[in-house]
Order: structure tokens, then C-alpha cells, then sequence
């Protein structure tokens, strides 16, 4: 009963914090979507195995077919991908994400043929056929002990694209919890069906090690991304500790204060007056944050206290553009103004460009046309 429950509240909190991740701005982005996703997936595991231990499925056999799409080979895929859409773009866009789900779909439809059989009672396998569904089976074995190995060992090789140390500490703490959680299940899964044994003992700590990291994922969720209501978040946003003149935030407070906004009126109407905007804007323009060669949409987002999705949201709507395009404006600036200063006349451009937070001669070169309509060096030559 106490075991059942645990996986109840379990399965209930998933859904919600899924719900939470979606749909709420603080968490809007495409790799909180992935762990959304996962935790969705997780909940529907463990719904299905508390119906497996209550005996829902043998006393409403038609629940079989939520079984039957084998909703743990998408454990791992949601895993990776939540991962990857933290990573900057150039790494990201190499990856062909379909091909992650072939073993999710290969599985499903095999069972579903299966269960229309056994269960549905629509067609008759042939006995002729079961020899080739037996193959077909042992594919999908294979297929289970490739998706389960491979992806987390791959994904620990893409987190070392992650910049952020403290970033990087809680998503391999994920990782390494959720391919335990899965190398232990194949390999009981393994023994059970090779050795006709008794695993029910094994997974039922499984089931229970599976609520502890829902919970665990919730309680990052809330403390890490400061989930909170509107007060304790613009308290949080004004008393984040970060160096950007005392003057310059009274000024934004007050003009909060005299606006008599609340949080989400800010969300629903975006403007240049925008609190968490003019917060970038001095991060940029007083502590210079673009020469960060490693900055990108999460750790600005970070220190402004909302999540990248929000972020990227109030970029685009105030200044049409990207949040890539939006610092690179300030990096072009600055190297403009080197080019005009005496002092960093014995610089080379690409120097100046690299001071300025630009990774590579490319970039540089790239954004610096985009922004000017002209080459660093034809910018430099006009100035003389």
C-alpha cells in the first residue's frame, strides 16, 4: 500500500512538473521541452507498472496497449536530447535526432502487432509466422541493448560541450542516474527472460529509485530555476547578486513600482522598458558581458534569473532579432571602437575581435558584415 502510494505521488508529480516545464515562461525553452518530455515518459513507466502489480491489465486487457508502446526506449532518447539543445548550435544541428527513434518505433509497432493478436483477438498469427517473430524479437532485444548503452555514453561525451561547471554538475548527475536506473532494468529484464527468473524484487527498487528521481528533478526545478510566485521573483531579480550599478537598479524600481505591473503583465505585454531587458542592457553596457566568449542564451538567462526560452522571447520581440545576433551587435561595437582608438592601434583586427568575445577569425568576420555592411579591414580603411 505505502509502496504503491509512493509511486502514485510520483507519477502525479511528473505529470504536473511536466505540465509546470511547458507551460510556464520561467521554464519555456527546447530543452526543458526534451525534459518535460522525459518526465512524462517516466510517469507513464511507472503507471504502467503500478497497473502490472494492481492487476489492472489482466482484469482490462485493452489497457494492455498503453504497455505495449515501449515507453523506456524513450527514456534515454528525451535524456540526450535535453542535453544536446543545451549545447550551442553548430554542435547541435550535426545531430540527426530521427534516427533516436527507430527503436521506440521498431518496438512499438512489433507489440502492437503482437497484442492485436493475443489480445484484440483481430487476426490470427499464423504458427508458420512465429519463427519470424521470434527474429523479430531478438532485433528488438538488440535494438533495446543499443539505445540503453549507447545514448548515455554519448551523451556523456556531449556534455563536455556544456560551459557552465554548475550546469554541467546537475545534468550528469541526471545522466548518471537515469542510465543506471536503465543499464540495471535491461540487464534484470535479460536475466528474467533468459533464466525464467523472478525479478519482481528488482524492480519494484527500480519503481522506487524512479520516484526518487522524479523528486529529485522537481526539487532542481524549483530551487535551481527559482520557480516562484511573482513577488518572490521580481525580490529575487532585484536582489540578484551581481555587480550592475545601485543607481541604475533603483531607477528600474522605481519604475516598476510607479507602473504598478506584476510579473506576468510583463510577459503578456513585452517592451523596451521591459525590467529583466533593461537588466541585460546594463549587464552589457556596464559589466561588458559580451566579452565572454562562452556566453550564450542559458548563462545570460542565469544571471538574469529566467530561463533561455524567456530570455530569447524578449530579444525577439523588442529587438527582432536573435539572441546570437544581439550580442554580437555589442562585440562589433567595441571593436569599432578599438579601431578608433590610438591605443589598440598596434592590435590586429582578428586581436581586437577576440578581445571583443568573438570565438574565430569566421565569426568575427561574419558578424562584423552583417552589422556594418563592410569587412573589418574596409571599416578600418574608411576610418583613416
Amino acid at each position: 500500500m505505502i509502496y504503491t502510494t509512493l509511486l502514485n505521488i510520483a507519477i502525479f508529480q511528473g505529470i504536473v512538473l511536466g505540465f509546470v516545464i511547458l507551460k510556464s515562461s520561467l521554464f519555456n525553452s527546447k530543452s526543458n521541452k526534451y525534459l518535460a518530455y522525459l518526465l512524462f515518459t517516466l510517469s507513464i513507466v511507472l503507471l504502467n507498472y503500478v497497473f502490472e502489480i494492481q492487476g489492472v491489465f489482466k482484469s482490462y486487457p485493452l489497457l494492455n496497449f498503453i504497455e505495449a508502446f515501449d515507453w523506456i526506449f524513450l527514456l534515454p532518447v528525451f535524456t540526450f536530447l535535453f542535453i544536446i539543445h543545451r549545447i550551442d548550435d553548430a554542435v547541435k544541428n550535426r545531430q540527426k535526432t530521427y534516427v533516436y527513434y527507430i527503436p521506440f518505433a521498431y518496438n512499438s509497432v512489433l507489440t502492437v502487432a503482437v497484442y492485436l493478436d493475443i489480445i484484440a483477438g483481430i487476426y490470427k498469427i499464423p504458427e508458420s509466422y512465429m519463427h519470424l517473430i521470434n527474429i523479430l524479437r531478438m532485433i528488438q532485444l538488440l535494438l533495446a541493448v543499443i539505445i540503453i548503452l549507447f545514448l548515455p555514453l554519448y551523451s556523456y561525451f556531449m556534455i563536455r560541450h556544456l560551459k557552465d561547471p554548475k550546469e554541467k554538475k546537475w545534468v550528469i548527475t541526471l545522466l548518471t542516474s537515469m542510465s543506471l536506473l536503465l543499464i540495471v532494468w535491461l540487464t534484470t529484464y535479460l536475466v528474467g527472460w533468459f533464466f525464467k527468473s523472478d525479478v519482481s524484487s528488482v524492480m519494484s527498487v527500480l519503481g522506487l529509485s524512479a520516484t526518487f528521481i522524479m523528486h529529485w528533478t522537481a526539487y532542481i526545478g524549483i530551487y535551481k530555476y527559482k520557480l516562484a510566485k511573482n513577488k518572490d521573483a521580481i525580490y529575487n531579480f532585484l536582489n540578484n547578486d551581481l555587480a550592475v550599478s545601485p543607481a541604475s537598479l533603483q531607477i528600474i524600481e522605481n519604475n516598476l513600482i510607479e507602473e504598478n505591473s506584476t510579473l506576468e503583465e510583463y510577459r503578456e505585454s513585452i517592451t523596451a522598458d521591459n525590467l529583466y531587458f533593461q537588466k541585460l542592457e546594463l549587464l552589457c553596457k556596464e559589466q561588458h558581458i559580451y566579452t565572454d566568449s562562452t556566453l550564450n542564451r542559458e548563462k545570460a538567462a542565469e544571471q538574469l534569473g529566467i530561463s533561455a526560452g524567456y530570455l530569447s522571447q524578449i530579444i525577439n520581440t523588442i529587438t527582432e532579432d536573435n539572441f546570437a545576433n544581439y550580442i554580437n551587435q555589442y562585440r562589433v561595437e567595441a571593436v569599432k571602437k578599438m579601431i578608433s582608438n590610438s591605443e589598440y592601434e598596434n592590435y590586429n583586427l582578428l586581436a581586437m575581435g577576440l578581445e571583443s568575445g568573438f570565438t574565430s577569425k569566421a565569426t568575427f568576420y561574419k558578424a562584423f558584415k552583417k552589422h556594418t555592411g563592410q569587412t573589418p579591414n574596409e571599416y578600418k580603411n574608411t576610418r583613416k
